[in-house]
C-alpha cells in the first residue's frame, strides 16, 4: 500500500504489485472497486506517491543502478519525465505548486536535497563531506547472465589494490549514489569494484529470485567473473585484492575466503553470517523465514544446503588476513556464531584480527563508523603494504 489519494473523500488507493515480475504501481478504488493498470513502459521497479491536488503520480523509476522522476497524469494516462542529474533518487515528493523536492547523490556528489527548480533546498549546518571520483559501469559475462558492476579508481594507471565491496540484502543493490566508505578507499589509492551479483535488485525479478537453494556460492560465481575481468582490464593488482562486504555482504566475504581461498589476498567483514546453522537458531524469528525461503527449508530439514552455505564449513582453508567486526547485540548477525568461527580461526593460528563494539547491526554513532573504517585501513595497510 503506497497511499490514498490525498483529498476528502477520495476512495483511490495506491498499491504496488509485480504481476509483470517487476515492481510497478495501479490505482485501485476500493468503494468501486475499479482498477487502473498503469502499465508504465519502463524497464526498472517504480514506485509512486501522489501529487498534493490527486491529478498525478511521482514516479520514481529505478534500472541498473541509476534512478530517474516522471510525471504521470492520470486523466491523460501520459507519462512526463522530471530533469534531474545523473546519479540516484532515494526520496521525492511532489510539492502544491507542483514542483519536485527530492534527496540525489552521485558517486562523486555527496546527498543534497534538490528541488526541480534548480535550487539546493535544504543546507544542513557542519562539516560537508567531500566528493569522490564518478563510477564507471562495467558489464561480465557471468554464469547467470550478464553481471553489471560499478568502478571506481584513484588517480594513476593501473593495477591496483582493489576493494571488492559487496552490498548486504541480499535484495539490495548499489547504484551511482554517494558512499563514504568507498570513497574513503579511493582516497587512500585503491579501487572499488561493487557487484551486482545474482539476487540483486534493479535488474529485474528473475535476476532477483536467482539465489534459491545454493545461497551465497551463486553470489560468489558472479564475483568471480568480475574478479576474472578486473584482473584481465588491468585495473585490479591480482595480488593485493581485498574481499570486503557487511551484513549479507560480510556473509559472502568469508564464505569467499574460504571457498576461494587463492584469490584473496585480505578479507574484512563487517557484522557477518559466520555460521550458519547457529545464525539461523539465534537469528530474529523473520530472518529465519527468509533463509528457510532461500534454503528449502531448516537446518534439521535440509542440512546439506545449510553445511554448503556456511562460511565455518571453509574456515580451514582460509589463507588470508582476516578482520572481522561485530556488534555485542546484534540480532541479525548474533555474536555467538561470530565467535564460533573466530574460535575455529584462532584453533589453527590464522591471521585475523577481532573488533567488538557495543551496539547491534551496525553503529549510527558517526565517531564509531569513522573508527571502523579506519580500523579497515589500517587493517589492510599492515597486510598490503599500501
Amino acid at each position: 500500500m503506497l497511499g490514498f489519494a490525498p483529498l476528502p473523500g477520495d476512495t483511490r488507493l495506491l498499491i504496488a504489485h509485480q504481476r509483470r515480475d517487476r515492481w510497478e504501481p495501479m490505482v485501485w478504488d476500493v468503494a468501486s472497486g475499479e482498477e487502473t493498470d498503469l502499465a508504465l513502459e519502463l524497464p526498472g521497479d517504480v514506485v509512486a506517491e501522489w501529487y498534493p491536488d490527486g491529478s498525478a503520480l511521482l514516479v520514481v523509476h529505478s534500472f541498473e543502478a541509476r534512478s530517474e522522476l516522471f510525471r504521470y497524469d492520470l486523466a491523460a494516462a501520459e507519462l512526463v519525465e522530471v530533469e534531474t542529474p545523473a546519479g540516484s533518487v532515494s526520496g521525492a515528493t511532489a510539492r502544491p505548486d507542483g514542483t519536485v523536492e527530492y534527496l540525489w547523490s552521485s558517486a562523486a556528489r555527496p546527498s543534497e536535497v534538490r528541488s526541480t527548480t534548480g535550487t539546493v533546498v535544504l543546507d544542513p549546518p557542519g562539516m560537508k563531506a567531500p566528493g569522490s571520483v564518478p563510477v564507471e559501469d562495467a558489464w561480465v559475462e557471468g554464469p547467470g547472465g550478464r553481471i553489471h558492476a560499478l568502478v571506481q579508481k584513484p588517480a594513476g594507471s593501473g593495477p591496483f589494490p582493489t576493494v571488492f565491496e559487496l552490498h548486504g540484502g541480499p535484495t539490495w543493490h548499489d547504484s551511482d549514489a554517494f558512499a563514504a566508505g568507498p570513497a574513503a578507499w579511493v582516497d587512500h589509492g585503491f579501487a572499488v569494484v561493487r557487484v551486482n551479483y545474482r539476487g540483486s535488485t534493479g535488474y529485474g525479478r528473475e535476476w532477483t529470485d536467482a539465489l534459491k537453494h545454493r545461497v551465497g556460492l551463486i553470489e560468489l560465481e558472479d564475483v568471480a567473473a568480475v574478479r576474472e575481468w578486473a584482473v584481465s582490464s588491468g585495473l585490479a593488482d591480482p595480488s593485493r585484492l581485498v574481499l570486503a562486504g557487511a551484513s549479507w555482504g560480510g556473509y559472502l566475504t568469508l564464505l569467499g575466503l574460504g571457498t576461494q581461498p587463492e584469490a584473496w589476498a585480505l578479507g574484512l567483514a563487517v557484522v557477518p553470517v559466520a555460521d550458519y546453522v547457529t545464525a539461523y537458531h539465534d537469528e530474529m524469528e523473520a530472518l529465519k523465514a527468509m533463509d528457510r525461503t532461500l534454503l528449502g527449508g531448516t537446518p534439521e530439514e535440509v542440512p546439506e544446503r545449510f553445511e554448503a552455505s556456511s562460511p565455518l564449513t571453509y574456515v580451514d582453508a582460509v589463507k588470508a588476513p582476516v578482520y572481522i567486526s561485530a556488534g555485542v547485540n546484534d540480532p541479525r548477525c548474533p555474536i555467538r556464531q561470530v565467535e564460533n568461527y573466530v574460535d575455529r580461526l584462532a584453533a589453527r593460528g590464522a591471521v585475523h584480527e577481532v573488533y567488538r563494539y557495543d551496539a547491534g547491526h551496525g553503529s549510527l554513532v558517526v565517531e564509531e563508523r569513522i573508527k571502523q573504517v579506519r580500523l579497515e585501513l589500517e587493517f589492510a595497510g599492515r597486510h598490503l603494504a599500501t
